[in-house]
């Protein structure tokens, strides 16, 4: 049956999904232009038509996954309700047991990025985003005097700084540790970076 043709965009975003896919079960070390190619049934040409080279076909993969949490991420934090509720809300989310779906993605982006230049820098970028995200709203709530957090940017730091090395245990180690202390870690961290005792915190989402 003959393909049906794409647009451009769509053919670009179809390629990008492929490459996810494809850098998730292969590793970026591994994944070749052919195994995107092959996913797909097109010829290798097209790919390289569309990203010149592996490297660029990467980062644009990276990219347009992380760009999917990063408007979930925003969602969550631009909810009418209070700045505690959408930092919980949010935290619990990007949180190795939350429903985020990159984990993989990023720990071989961080990998990569050691010795690819051009991951490296839209990888920077997108964790300065996350992070800008989280420090907007901590400043918001400690503003309004929700929490008496004196720093947002270093919280939003440390706690992004801790998610992370726990969603690499996990993502490496699955298994070691249960999803209820998971998040019973999460909400302690939430909590102390936001100068709250934990039961203040989960009170606010009754």
């Amino acid at each position: 049956m003959a393909r049906v043709r794409l647009s451009v965009a769509e053919r670009r975003e179809e390629l990008l999904n492929a490459a996810v896919a494809q850098i998730q079960q292969r590793g970026v070390a591994a994944v070749r232009i052919a195994d995107v190619a092959a996913a797909l049934g097109v010829s290798n040409a097209l790919v390289l038509y569309h990203f010149s080279t592996k490297e660029k076909l990467v980062a644009a993969a990276f990219t347009h996954a992380a760009d999917g949490d990063l408007a979930h991420l925003r969602k969550l934090l631009g909810r009418r309700t209070s700045a505690l509720r959408r930092l919980r809300a949010a935290v619990r989310w990007y949180a190795p047991t939350g429903s985020a779906k990159g984990w993989r993605l990023w720990i071989e982006s961080w990998a990569a990025a050691l010795r690819e230049p051009a991951l490296r820098e839209v990888a920077g970028e997108l964790d300065q985003q996350w992070k800008a995200a989280l420090t907007e709203v901590i400043a918001e709530g400690a503003a309004a005097g929700e929490f008496p957090c004196p720093d947002p940017k270093a919280a939003a730091w440390r706690l992004t700084a801790f998610l992370d090395g726990l969603a690499v245990q996990m993502t490496s180690y699955s298994g070691s540790l249960s999803r209820s202390t998971m998040l019973t870690w999460t909400d302690d961290a939430l909590a102390r970076e936001l100068g709250l005792e934990r039961a203040q915190l989960t009170a606010s989402s009754r």
